[in-house]
């Protein structure tokens, strides 16, 4: 079925109660792709049973996000249905900072001591596996500290009365459960295993993190991030009912407009000159464009380097030297041929200014993309520092400043030198 399609069928089937999915795994993909309020509109109309096992197979992340908006008595509803230690297991994954893979972790199931026989061993897993999906073994000592781990392939054709200690694999690889999902994503690039034990601190065992579940919470931060930087927010997807998609995004536009006024009245200051020389009004949407787009790749960059944890305190000056040096040399080749456009388009028209206008676009051009891209990158490393996402709304103001600065300093370079 077309996403299109999937989402209108599915909202008219909450609408109705009709052909909703019976299957966890069906459950899981609808409750994926809707967004939050119709995920929760899904989830109390189905059987407890099904949807316990549709939560857990979307894991804990999301499953928290969808059950913020479940009405209270049907949140305790469908969570006292769930298995009492992956309830456990939730609340311990809150105790860690949003953002973190701390926050993605699922039980344990399989955990051993490292004097347990391989033949015990098989025979607890044996129980296990009837009601979990059990990839790992895990061997942890009496502090339950993590100290090995059992691949199944091994213990099948080991000794059975060998102890784990034998078997298993000796200081195994694990992540930190306050460690940043980006910083996650690094370390396990080259591993490619399907689980990762997490620890705390001090070595201690508290979960575990699948692979694509990694992987697939930190595509959807990036994709967000292009919706977030025009004041599109994360919540809302295809499926998101208009109305929503209305109350996120107005009041972005609304500051949208504000701004634009700023804009508005910088121009407006220099009616007199543009009364005078009409042929600038020609070149005001053309210096805002290019300086936009110089300020729009500064802030995509600096975006991406604070994503990647690229971004370091203290780098600040050295990025903003950078932005400013690209920003000159790039606005002096583009400002050449502006320039040049308009003394030839001023030539044209017989005006005995064309070569004071076409100097004047050339250095009004070089400007505005030299402070764009400044503040292509002043826009995020502010935002951050307010304790803000740097994405959030960051166009909206960069756009704000390259129209003022580009705009501006074209009708205050022309007043100075032509009027």
């Amino acid at each position: 079925m077309k996403t299109d399609e999937f989402h209108f069928g599915m909202e008219h089937n909450l609408e109705t109660n009709h052909h909703l999915p019976t299957i966890p795994e069906d459950v899981a993909q609808s409750l994926t792709q809707l967004d939050a309020d119709a995920a929760g509109k899904l989830l109390i109309r189905i059987d407890t049973d099904l949807a316990m096992r549709a939560l857990r197979l979307i894991g804990p992340r999301n499953a928290e996000n969808i059950l913020a908006v479940v009405p209270p008595a049907d949140k305790e509803r469908i969570t006292a249905a769930l298995p009492r230690e992956v309830r456990t297991q939730w609340a311990l994954n809150l105790t860690f900072p949003k953002g973190s893979v701390g926050h993605l972790m699922d039980p344990v199931w399989a955990v051993f001591s490292p004097n347990m026989t391989v033949r015990q061993t098989i025979e607890k897993l044996r129980k296990l596996v009837k009601r979990e999906f059990i990839t790992y073994g895990y061997v942890v000592d009496r502090k339950n500290q993590l100290i090995g781990v059992v691949v199944m392939r091994d213990l099948l054709f080991a000794d059975p009365d060998i102890t784990l200690s034998q078997v298993m694999v000796s200081e195994p690889f694990s992540l930190r459960a306050d460690m940043p999902l980006m910083d996650a994503m690094r370390k396990v690039l080259t591993k490619h295993f399907p689980v990762y034990p997490v620890t705390d601190a001090g070595g201690v065992l508290v979960g575990l993190v699948r692979g694509n579940r990694l992987f697939e919470a930190q595509a959807i931060e990036i994709s967000a991030q292009a919706g977030s930087m025009v004041g599109v927010e994360k919540e809302e997807k295809l499926s998101t009912p208009w109305p929503r998609s209305f109350k996120y995004r107005h009041p972005w536009l609304q500051l949208n407009l504000l701004t634009a006024f700023i804009a508005g009245a910088v121009v407006s200051l220099f009616q007199n000159t543009i009364d005078q020389v009409v042929i600038l009004a020609a070149f005001l949407p053309v210096l805002a464009g290019q300086s936009g787009n110089s300020g729009c790749q500064a802030l995509a960059v600096t975006i991406r380097g604070m994503t990647m944890r690229e971004f370091e305190k203290g780098q600040a000056r050295t990025l903003l030297t950078k932005e400013g040096l690209l920003g000159l040399l790039n606005g002096a080749i583009i400002g050449l041929v502006a320039g040049m456009a308009m003394f030839l388009l001023a030539k044209s028209q017989g005006n005995t200014l064309a070569l004071p206008l076409g100097l004047i676009v050339l250095a009004a051009m070089t400007g505005s993309c030299v402070i764009s891209g400044i503040f292509g990158a002043i826009v995020p490393i502010t935002l951050r520092r307010l304790g803000a996402d740097p994405a959030t709304a960051s166009s909206i103001f960069l756009t704000t400043a390259t129209d003022v600065a580009s705009m501006g300093l074209l009708l205050l370079l022309a007043t100075l030198f032509l009027i």
